[in-house]
């Protein structure tokens, strides 16, 4: 374990990192290294498209190089956090281009957060500088952040992108930007090391409040050479991007690939399936990787208006769980494309890939074949299990995190072999395919996006008529999972779904948290030891749903 120089200790030892360079895994080049490659060869071709806004290569490296003054005049040094709490928008990836030049590290929140996760956030990562939007989708940043700020004693800087009207004690994107025309010394002193901490993400836990995990210039750039080498892809293609940027999968083919292949990125800011079509129809895109929700969509479109996409080639499914029904239809109606199922999480980005061949039926059957890790599957005791059988998966290779903000939470982590523990169940298939069965962790995936089960519950156990409350995954037909909340309420208490939504709002968890069903019950199912057998629970209300669902 050593200190990087943002002052987190990181759990890759020094062997590992030399094995990983000797064998070629890591490239030792930092986003602006591959960037300024790509701005040599074709500084005019367009690198992102969002609406009618197009940003050539050249555009984006001048600005980012003027952001990157500004950091320096603000003195935010090597190693410092900048947030970004921003839309599908061009200036996310500027800031992230501007904080490589300047050896800071970059930080996305997800802008369905509201004030408890994001207050948590920037107080576990301690951010000098967060990028907002004034409001965005009806909701307002600005009053959010003034209302916590006082809890954020390094918070230095807040930048309000689009803004429409001067903030007090904020300042603008053009006057943050302000160092347009300067440059600085190349190479710059503040250069950052490949192998330094760039990158921290939070993602939700499943014993409590989101985990900030920690990626180098190195892993996150094995993880875009794995996927661009087993797709060939090149700046051939262009890629469309739904996913928010501030999420593990936007932010990796949002903006690294972007800037380290050489495609375009083409921006969705707000998902609308009729918007999202008319995209891939006009820019041609030939790839993306998004969750299931938007799959399901866009074929209900493309088979009652028979539109195939024909330049779409790689469709890429995950976050939340994948029919193989759905992937067939998709194969049926997309007459060029490759859609199969993906697997992988914030720590480790793509264990799995799907096929290269639309006749492959292991894109429907499986989670795709292991590609660039070392995994093993093994029972409750540690024990690797036998060929087909069900275990947790476990995995390490050059793309996989460096360890946690809070050091406390790597202990549980990893093996003593070094592999991650995935918290997830799976079976190989065959030989290094593999199919996802279930979560040991109790995590609840909506529409890709993971949350705490027992985040939600630590707010409703504060709700004076429940005594006691278990929050689980229900299926859901187009989010995969929502939120079912089983409850004891106190004697003589009495509660509703709306009652209990308004309450969360309150709390200041984001909307997205708030369960969508309320089951009362008398007693849980419990195990020997006292603890809430959550399978049970999931399995009634699957039942209930079940029963309720017309014929």
């Amino acid at each position: 374990m050593r200190k990087d120089p943002s002052g987190w200790c990181v759990t890759l030892d020094g062997g590992t990192a030399s094995s990983y360079v000797r064998s070629g895994q890591w490239h030792n080049r930092t986003l602006l290294d591959e960037f300024q490659r790509l701005v040599t060869a074709n500084p005019n071709w367009p690198a992102i498209v969002q609406g009618d806004t197009v940003v050539t290569r050249r555009e984006l490296l001048a600005q980012a190089q003027a952001l990157a003054v500004s950091f320096l005049s603000f003195g935010l040094g090597k190693g410092a956090v900048v947030s970004v709490m921003l839309p599908n928008w061009p200036e996310a990836a500027i800031v992230d281009l501007a904080a490589t030049m300047t050896g800071m590290v970059f930080n996305p929140i997800v802008p369905i957060y509201r004030a408890a996760e994001t207050s948590f956030i920037l107080r576990d990562c301690k951010s000098s500088v967060l990028f907002i939007p004034q409001s965005f989708r009806g909701f307002d940043y600005v009053r959010m952040i003034q209302g916590i700020r006082g809890d954020l004693p390094s918070l230095r800087h807040i930048i309000v992108v689009r803004a429409t009207e001067t903030v007090p004690d904020m300042l603008g994107w053009r006057e943050s930007a302000s160092g347009e025309g300067r440059v600085i010394d190349e190479p710059s002193p503040l250069a950052p090391e490949p192998d330094s901490v760039k990158l921290v993400l939070y993602t939700s836990g499943t014993t409590g409040p989101a985990k900030g995990v920690l990626h180098s210039h190195n892993t996150i750039g094995a993880e875009i050479h794995n996927v661009a080498a087993h797709w060939a892809l090149s700046s051939a293609d262009t890629v469309f991007m739904p996913s928010p940027l501030t999420h593990i999968t936007g932010y990796l083919y949002g903006i690294q690939m972007p800037l380290t292949v050489g495609m375009t990125a083409v921006y969705l800011d707000q998902w609308n399936p009729e918007v999202a079509f008319a995209l891939l129809e006009q820019h041609r895109c030939s790839w993306t990787v998004a969750a299931t929700p938007f799959l399901r969509e866009l074929l209900d479109i493309a088979e009652t208006s028979n539109r195939t996409l024909p330049q779409l080639r790689y469709f890429a499914c995950g976050g939340a769980p994948v029919s193989p029904g759905l992937i067939y239809a998709a194969r049926r109606t997309f007459s060029s494309c490759i859609t199969c199922r993906i697997y992988g999480s914030t720590e480790a980005p793509t264990v799995t890939l799907g096929p290269k061949a639309r006749e492959d039926e292991r894109a429907a059957t499986t989670d795709g074949v292991v590609v660039g890790h070392q995994f093993k599957l093994v029972n409750s005791e540690g024990r690797k299990v036998h060929d087909r059988e069900e275990g947790e998966l476990l995995t390490r290779g050059a793309e996989m995190f460096l360890g946690y903000t809070n050091i406390a939470d790597n202990g549980e982590a990893f093996d003593p072999d070094g592999y991650f523990r995935t918290g997830d169940l799976a079976c190989e298939v065959e030989p290094g395919w593999l199919r996802i069965t279930g979560r040991v962790k109790d995590l609840i995936i909506r529409g890709g996006e993971n949350i705490s089960a027992k985040e939600v519950e630590d707010v409703l156990h504060r709700h004076p008529s429940i005594h006691e409350a278990a929050v689980v995954a229900m299926p859901h037909p187009r989010l995969g999972e929502t939120c079912c909340a089983f409850v004891i309420p106190k004697q003589g208490r009495t509660l509703t779904l709306s009652e209990v939504a308004e309450f969360i709002a309150t709390s200041g968890l984001a909307k997205q948290k708030t369960p969508e069903r309320l089951e009362f019950v008398r007693e849980f199912p419990r195990t020997a030891s006292g603890k809430i057998r959550k399978v049970e629970l999931r399995s009634i209300i699957a039942e209930k749903l079940a029963s309720e669902r017309p014929e």
